[in-house]
């Protein structure tokens, strides 16, 4: 049960382009998620962003905690910075505590070479520039075939198919969203470690408001706020 935790929750906290569009996000502060298992509020998930001239910084804190009679079976405990210049990735780091196991990875954008150099906990070596860094502020994440895992900087590839448009309703508000289905493009993965999750995406300010997957319970991130100036 702890394997399946781990697998779907670090790819919750990121999937992955390396270039953000920072000009679709222009404005905006900060963006909160909060995190619940089989309807609970169990943690949180909020980013952060600064502004300048041609970069944009994203620093991003993640906590929650599952239990079962009282016990702590898993936890999350991490934060990272995302750079950009450009729109492009140039640089990215995190630090997560994985039931007390600390996870990283250290990222560059090599120039010369066009690639990522990538020193991470289960993974290093070099990502072609059109992979992404996984993180649910950036809705590239929708667009992309591969992605840089964001806890442990592994490169996995993916296939996202849209589904329609959808009214659903998140903190008691409706709202008309475009519903993403992301599944694993190796469909000869054990089934506990294929990808399937159901993204909802506002298109008007290219925000994800909702993902849903089901795993040894119902996990959802859900859009608590945001601010924009």
């Amino acid at each position: 049960m702890k394997k399946i935790f781990v697998f779907f929750i670090l790819f919750l906290l990121g999937i992955g382009k390396s270039e953000a569009h920072s000009s679709n996000y222009k404005g905006i502060k900060l963006i909160n998620m909060d995190v619940f298992r089989n309807g609970k509020l169990i943690g949180y998930s909020n980013y952060f962003f600064t502004h300048g001239k041609n970069t944009l910084e994203v620093k991003n804190y993640t906590k929650f905690k599952v239990k079962l009679l009282e016990l702590t079976i898993f936890s999350i405990s991490g934060e990272s910075l995302e750079k950009y210049k450009n729109g492009k990735l140039i640089s990215y780091e995190s630090s997560t505590f994985q039931n007390d196991k600390e996870k990283y990875v250290k990222l560059q954008f090599d120039e010369v070479s066009n690639n990522f150099v990538i020193e991470g906990s289960s993974f290093k070596g070099k990502a072609s520039a059109d992979a992404l860094i996984g993180s649910w502020w950036n809705h590239e994440i929708l667009k992309v075939d591969k992605q840089i895992s964001p806890i442990s900087g592994s490169v996995k590839k993916q296939i996202v198919k849209f589904i329609g448009t959808e009214k659903i309703k998140i903190n008691k508000k409706d709202y008309i969203l475009d519903r993403y289905k992301l599944v694993s493009k190796n469909n000869d993965l054990p089934e506990d470690k294929r990808l399937d999750f159901d993204i909802w995406l506002n298109s008007k300010n290219n925000l994800i408001y909702k993902i849903l997957y089901n795993r040894v319970g119902i996990w959802e991130y859900r859009i608590k706020n945001f601010e924009i100036d």
